[in-house]
């Protein structure tokens, strides 16, 4: 089995000095399995005994009847996994995939130290109550943050504090505005008060978890939840300045607070296993809200059966869309994409209600536009930095979401995501991005919640069908442990646009190292089906392959319905089968066609050769090639 990661060559201009690390969608011989009948222990028990005998095990979560396993040998794991799909008792075996964040960062004009006091005397917060006051920019976006600011019940009332789960990379709890009230701080950050009381080194609320007294690092398996990353507490502090004003001094104290729960490590990614474990301790820990500011192309069972679990308890689930300037209604991204009743997916708009040129949109699976481009917010150290993305526009939904449920805490997080849209403001140059057209209004939602009072809880039953989402790559393999690869053709996050004279970008969505299976076939080239059967048109753009240790380093020379060709340097086996994620010249549409690495002789190049694609596909290629010169 042969390795290959075919990735976008960038430069630094369009990338803003951006930074990718290269790895795997999963994590090599992980997996996790669904049992049957996990509500009965003795039945359980007998599975588990039986997977150890089979597999390693790493992990359990006994209430969702899942486990972490890995296989005992690499050489040996198809037909180690295969042995456990036909077990009776096991309902379903899939790859442990690796998510990634939904930020394009960068720090225009700003740095981890800007001073509290320049962002004051520069009015950093606005005065205009129908503003947005971490936006950099002067706003015009009327989300009415201060208006819901002034008309949220007072902290002296009876109304509690809502809790929201940042599932991401961490949060620097030393920071000013995460510190406790005597402290000087908002005290926003949730407190296991059991814990926190009693014993170190003991579980004194007997949850699993030892010392857990502000959260746990399911990266490190560990109490400390300090951030190594940046992400996780900006988007802490966008969650808080949703409901108060995070730069006045003294600041006042938070009606809100942040859970940490770590899946993300240093590097901005995590896996199904880590997701899992830390949706678990969010809802069994009492929170009403979770913020997934990060994602994926892969189709999860069991993700979406943790979020299932989730929503049965009533929480509002939040997810950022993705950074690709993608449809997500054709290209999937996950957990955004999940249709449970209390997911929010959210684009990303500027501070003129646009949408950002990075933002990944869809009119029937992202929902609602928030607020996303240059937050200043919380970084660890003390300091407040920008960052732009899906995964600044989600954490304010998810505040905001919060600051309503203080109002009436016993609406499910079905009902508030009922009211967000309600509420939301109609935006005219919205309607073909998200499914309400509008972009949230903080200031209408808790008026409308207020005026609900004395609503029952109510949600739908939710049951998972098949037939709404896509086979997973393990699937699609049948079983086999290589899956498919997955490549992406896009402009990058935050790009700003696209290139005219690049035609289609070829690149990467998720920059990941993939493996497949390497079909041994007689010569392409000679086979008769394979002749060209549809006109082929010129384009240009560069690929990198890597092959093992090797870097190809070539460019895609033309696009049909039939295919497209690139050339390298260096030899490439041929027969691979890959999907492709290919963007339009203008950058408004992507698809998503599967090929077959083949090789030309007659062209001397490399191919992709489109395999089953769907009429829709090639109509949309067809259209795209109408302008385009004849090669």
């Amino acid at each position: 089995m042969k390795r290959i990661v075919l990735g976008f060559i960038v430069t630094s201009v369009a990338w803003s000095g951006m930074a990718f690390a290269q790895m795997s969608n999963v994590v090599p011989g992980e997996y996790i399995v669904k049992v049957r009948n996990a509500s009965s222990g003795t039945n359980q028990q007998g599975i588990r005994s039986r997977l150890a005998q089979r597999v390693t095990m790493r992990g359990a979560y006994s209430k969702l009847g899942m486990y972490h396993v890995s296989v005992k040998s690499l050489s040996n794991q198809a037909q180690e996994v295969a042995d456990l799909k036909s077990d009776p008792d096991v309902e379903y075996v899939e790859p442990n995939y690796i998510w990634s964040t939904s930020t394009s960062i960068y720090a225009e004009n700003a740095s981890q130290g800007y001073a509290l006091q320049t962002l004051v005397t520069n009015n950093w917060v606005s005065t205009n109550s129908t503003s947005y006051s971490q936006f950099s920019q002067s706003t015009v976006a009327s989300t009415q943050v201060a208006n819901a600011w002034n008309s949220s019940t007072s902290l002296s009332s009876n109304s509690g504090k809502v809790i929201v789960a940042v599932v991401d990379s961490g949060l620097d709890r030393t920071h000013p505005v995460f510190k406790t009230v005597a402290n000087g701080g908002s005290g926003a950050v949730w407190v296991n008060q059991m814990e926190a009381s009693g014993v170190p080194g003991y579980d004194d609320d007997g949850n699993g978890f030892v010392d857990d007294i502000n959260g746990w690092n399911f990266v490190s398996n560990s109490p400390n939840v300090s951030d190594d990353n940046n992400h996780g507490t900006h988007v802490a502090g966008i969650v808080v300045g949703a409901g108060m004003n995070i730069f006045q001094r003294p600041l006042p104290e938070s009606k809100i607070l942040i859970m940490p729960v770590k899946s993300l490590g240093a590097d901005g990614s995590g896996t199904t296993a880590t997701a899992i474990k830390a949706i678990d301790y969010a809802v069994n820990n009492g929170a009403q809200v979770i913020n997934n500011s990060w994602g994926g192309s892969n189709f999860s069972r069991a993700l979406l059966d943790s979020l299932t679990a989730a929503y049965n308890n009533g929480v509002l689930i939040v997810n950022a869309a993705g950074n690709y300037n993608s449809n997500n209604d054709s290209v999937p991204m996950y957990p955004a994409n999940y249709d449970l009743p209390s997911v929010v997916s959210v684009l990303s708009v500027n501070s003129y209600d646009q949408k950002s040129s990075f933002s990944n949109y869809g009119k029937s699976t992202v929902h609602i536009a928030s607020p996303g481009e240059s937050i200043l917010s919380t970084v660890p150290g003390g300091g407040y930095n920008y960052m732009s993305g899906t995964s600044m526009a989600a954490p304010f939904v998810a505040g905001v979401a919060a600051l309503a449920l203080r109002e009436e805490p016993h609406l499910t997080g079905y009902q508030i995501k009922q009211k967000l849209f309600a509420t939301a403001d109609s935006i005219s140059g919205l309607a073909n991005y998200v499914s309400t057209s509008a972009r949230i209004d903080s200031g209408n939602l808790i008026q409308a919640v207020q005026a609900s009072h004395n609503e029952a809880s109510a949600q739908p039953t939710y049951v998972y069908s098949a037939s709404r989402y896509p086979a997973s790559a393990e699937d699609a393999a049948g079983g086999s442990g290589c899956g498919l690869v997955t490549t992406a053709i896009h402009q990058g996050p935050g790009a700003g646009g696209t290139n005219p004279t690049a035609g289609v970008v070829l690149g990467l969505m998720m920059i990941p190292m993939m493996v497949w299976v390497v079909l041994r076939q007689r010569a392409m080239a000679n086979d008769p089906k394979n002749k060209r059967r549809h006109d082929r048109f010129k384009m240009q753009s560069s690929i990198k392959v890597m092959v093992g240790d090797r870097e190809l380093v070539g460019s895609m020379n033309s696009i049909s319905q039939g295919g497209l060709s690139f050339n390298t340097d260096q030899a490439l086996e041929k027969g691979g089968i890959i999907t492709m994620r290919i963007q339009s010249p203008d950058g408004n549409e992507i698809i998503e066609v599967q090929g077959q690495v083949v090789w030309s002789e007659a062209n001397q190049s490399y191919g992709v050769q489109f395999a089953n694609a769907k009429q829709g596909t090639l109509a949309m290629i067809q259209q795209w090639t109408a302008n385009l010169v004849k090669s």
